[in-house]
């Protein structure tokens, strides 16, 4: 896929809802949602190929938690798998004020981060289960970059799309992008026909009757 193919796709997921991408992953049986991933704040949104990192206790040697910023490209998300730890980050300050200056895409963790108020002040996108002041330095130490990681119960492979809102945040295979695009677009548009027909006089039952809600989302056998 090109360049420009996939900056196109990016700009389309951009403008769908995650429930929207959420129903069409239900449609074509593919488990993308992420529990327990929330927005730091609210009114930012993220859509990019995921770069991952999974972190572990730290061994004996001490290691860093934050140099691979300096090697991300403009536009991806960062993926971190804290194994959703909360006593203790893999984000802060100086992490999200070298995100931004790279036009870093967003940052989703599995487990927390802190900072908030730079991370707020900036309004860089990040997700996560939570925020906690307890630096991860000297306490993990990253095992794998660019590895299979989780968010929640949810496995990210790198390359695969995510997709964050207020809502919360999807996966979307690598592999299945683009047909994943194609049932969110139809999906999202036959909802917002329905809102219009409730605009227009119809009852709910009616203008959902009308556009067929009730198998919006109803698995494809294949």
């Amino acid at each position: 896929m090109s360049d420009n193919n996939i900056l196109n796709i990016i700009k389309r997921y951009k403008v769908l809802s995650t429930p929207a991408i959420s129903d069409a992953l239900d449609k074509l049986g593919i488990k993308g949602g992420c529990e327990g991933i929330k927005p730091l704040f609210y009114g930012v949104k993220a859509v990019g190929p995921a770069v991952t990192l999974k972190y572990l206790p730290v061994s004996v040697k001490k290691e860093s938690v934050g140099d691979y910023i300096d090697e991300i490209k403009e536009g991806m998300v960062l993926v971190l798998d804290n194994n959703g730890r909360t006593e203790c980050t893999g984000w802060g300050g100086i992490l999200t004020i070298a995100a931004k200056a790279r036009n870093i895409a967003g940052t989703v963790i599995n487990g927390v981060c802190r900072d908030i108020e730079t991370v707020s002040d900036l309004k860089y996108p990040l997700w996560s289960k939570g925020h906690f002041m307890v630096t991860g330095k000297d306490r993990v130490g990253l095992a794998g970059f660019n590895v299979p990681v989780s968010l929640g119960k949810t496995r990210v492979n790198p390359g695969d799309l995510i997709a964050a809102d207020d809502t919360g945040v999807v996966v979307i295979p690598k592999e299945k992008i683009t047909e994943v695009l194609k049932v969110a677009e139809e999906i999202e548009d036959k909802e917002n026909k329905i809102v219009e027909s409730i605009k227009s006089g119809l009852s709910l039952k009616e203008a959902r009757n009308k556009f067929h809600y009730h198998s919006l989302q109803t698995k494809i056998n294949k």
